[in-house]
Parts: C-alpha cells; structure tokens; sequence
C-alpha cells in the first residue's frame, strides 16, 4: 500500500512539474488597466450590409483603453475582458465608431507554428457596443493571425508603455478610415 501511495505522489509530483515547464516558454501576455492597445480589425464574416461596420476594412486600427487588467499567467484561456475606443473611427464625413464604444474581448491561447511551444497567447476582440447596437467582430494585436516569425503583441506592448507616459490618443482626434 505505501508503494501504491508513494507511485501516485511521484506521478503527480512529475505531471505538476512537466504542465508547469510547457507554460513555461509561451510567452506571456500582461496588461494593466487603463493601457491604450491597437487592435487590428480581421475579416468579418457575413457582415451586413445595413451594418455601418461593413465600411471598415480589413486592417482597420481601433485604439483601445483596457477597463480590466489581463495576465496570461494569473488569467486562463478565455478570459473575458472589456475596453474603450479611444478615438472615433471616421469614413468620409460619417462617425462609424464612437470614441468610448465598449469593447469586449478574451485572452485565447491560439495553436501557432511559428511558436516552438507550438502556441501563443492572444488578445481578441469580439464584440463592439456603440450608442447601444452590439457588433460582433474580430480584433488582434497582430495586423493578422498569420504573420510568420513575428512575436504575438510584443512590439504593441513596448508601446503600450510608451503611450501610457505620453498620454498617446487623445479623445478629440479621430482616426480617417478610407474603404478598399
């Protein structure tokens, strides 16, 4: 019986061990509240047509403020989380996004071939509430989720730094967006 007990303990002890190692070399993804992001919208499926989001194309930048903290290391694989747009989103002479629309999104870890581990963390935007109408869409940090040797989101995390000292997107700048 005490060999049965001490086999068990061992087992445990060495899968502990080995999840914690394989966690280990993805690398991690940690942002503090009030952090301005920016997120580059992916292709939408089925847009509709009636929908003022359809002008936005592929690409299109939304600068966000994060309302919650997220950390890949505290935080699991679907984690919500909720922003801000920080500055209005403009096509033509029509405001198609509001500076403050809400945002809501979730840390997913992602399946990457690039990645030695053969994953890596994500920040993506779901949904967008503007003026009370919800849209359902896709956001990343990376300008697509089939950059190859690019680190998900390291570059945009330097300057989440940077535009948290220099107080970067101010509310009153609206960000022209041109329709392909």
């Amino acid at each position: 019986m005490r060999h049965l007990a001490a086999l068990v303990l061992c087992s445990l002890y060495l899968s502990a061990t080995a999840a914690h190692g394989q966690n280990s070399a993805i690398e991690q993804v940690q942002v503090t509240s009030g952090s301005v992001l920016s997120f580059h919208l992916q292709t939408r499926m089925n847009p509709d047509a009636r929908d003022s989001l359809s002008t936005l194309p592929k690409g299109t930048v939304l600068h966000v403020r994060m309302l919650d903290s997220i950390d890949s290391t505290i935080n699991r694989d679907g984690s919500p989380f909720r922003g801000s747009i920080v500055s209005p989103l403009i096509s033509g002479d029509q405001v198609v996004v509001h500076s403050d629309a809400e945002v809501h999104g979730l840390l997913a870890l992602l399946r990457s071939r690039s990645h030695p581990e053969g994953f890596r963390y994500e920040l993506l935007i779901t949904s967008l509430v503007d003026h009370g109408k919800s849209y359902t869409l896709t956001a990343s940090l990376d300008s697509s989720f089939f950059d190859p040797g690019r680190k998900p989101g390291s570059d945009q995390l330097d300057e989440t730094k940077k535009s948290q000292t220099a107080g970067a997107f101010p509310n009153d700048k609206a960000q022209e967006v041109t329709p392909k």
